[in-house]
C-alpha cells in the first residue's frame, strides 16, 4: 500500500494525500438519511397546503390569529406533484420511520466506535472568538479545511452537526410523533409537554425549516470545497487532502 494511506491520525498528509475519512455505517446513513430527507419535506410541503398557518396552544382554525401565514407551495415542490393530502401522509408516515430508526442506529453506532465523541465533540478553544472568528475568515476565503489537520471538522461543521443530529432531528420526530392520532392516544402526555396541538405543529415546521436550510448550506458547500472529492468520499469513504 502506498505509504501516504498510513499517515497516522497526528501526522500532517501533505495535500493530494487520500486518507480514509467516512466509515460505511456513516455513508450508508448519510444516503438513506438524504433520500427521507427529501421526502419528507416533499411531502411535509403537501400536508402544510392543507392548512398554510401556524399557531401557538391547543387549538387554531380559519378566523384564529395565526403567527405565520404563507401561500400554498407550488406543486413541483410537493410530493405528490398534485395536492392529494392522504398520499403525502402515507409518504411522510413510512420516511418518518425510516428517518427516526436510521437516525436512532446511527446515533448508537456512533457512540460506540467514538466518532461523535472524537469528531464531534465541541471543545471549549471551538467557541473561543479569536477561533470562530478564524474559522469565519476562513470560510470567508473558501478553505474549509485546517492544512495542518485536515482530517478534523472545524468549528462551524461541528456545530451545524451537533444542532442538526442532537436538536433539529429529534425535535421533528418527536413533534411528528405527538401529531399522530395514534401516539396521540397512547402518549397524550406528548402534546401537554409540547404546549398543545398547534404548538407541536409550529415547532415540528421550525424544526423542518432548519433541516432545510441545512441541506442547502450542506449543498452549497460541497459544491464550493469541490463536490467530485467531498462525494467521492462519501462514496468511498476516501478523501483528498486538497490544495
Amino acid at each position: 500500500m502506498d505509504a501516504r494511506l498510513r499517515s497516522g491520525p497526528d501526522e500532517t498528509p501533505p495535500p493530494g494525500t487520500p486518507i480514509r475519512r467516512h466509515r460505511l455505517a456513516t455513508r450508508v446513513w448519510h444516503w438513506v438519511n438524504a433520500v427521507a430527507v427529501v421526502i419528507l419535506l416533499g411531502s411535509g410541503l403537501g400536508i402544510f397546503n392543507a392548512h398554510p398557518r401556524l399557531y401557538w396552544g391547543r387549538y387554531g382554525a380559519n378566523f384564529d390569529p395565526a403567527w405565520l401565514q404563507l401561500p400554498r407551495f407550488p406543486a413541483w415542490i410537493t410530493i405528490p406533484a398534485s395536492y392529494n393530502l392522504a398520499i403525502s401522509r402515507r409518504w411522510h408516515l413510512f420516511f418518518a420511520l425510516v428517518l427516526g430508526f436510521g437516525l436512532l442506529a446511527h446515533l448508537l453506532w456512533s457512540l460506540a466506535n467514538r466518532h461523535i465523541q472524537r469528531d464531534l465533540r465541541v471543545r471549549r478553544g471551538d467557541l473561543s472568538r479569536a477561533h470562530l472568528r478564524a474559522d469565519l475568515r476562513a470560510h470567508w476565503n473558501f478553505r474549509f479545511h485546517d492544512p495542518e489537520r485536515p482530517r478534523e471538522y472545524n468549528a462551524f461543521q461541528k456545530l451545524s452537526y451537533v444542532a442538526i443530529l442532537f436538536v433539529a432531528l429529534p425535535l421533528a420526530i418527536l413533534t411528528g410523533l405527538a401529531l399522530s392520532p395514534a401516539m396521540d392516544a397512547a402518549w397524550p402526555w406528548l402534546l401537554d409537554l409540547l404546549g398543545g396541538r398547534q404548538s407541536a405543529r409550529s415547532i415540528h415546521f421550525l424544526a423542518a425549516t432548519g433541516i432545510a436550510l441545512f441541506t442547502i448550506v450542506h449543498l452549497v458547500l460541497v459544491i464550493l470545497a469541490g463536490p467530485i472529492n467531498e462525494v467521492r468520499s462519501m462514496l468511498t469513504g476516501w478523501w483528498r487532502v486538497p490544495e
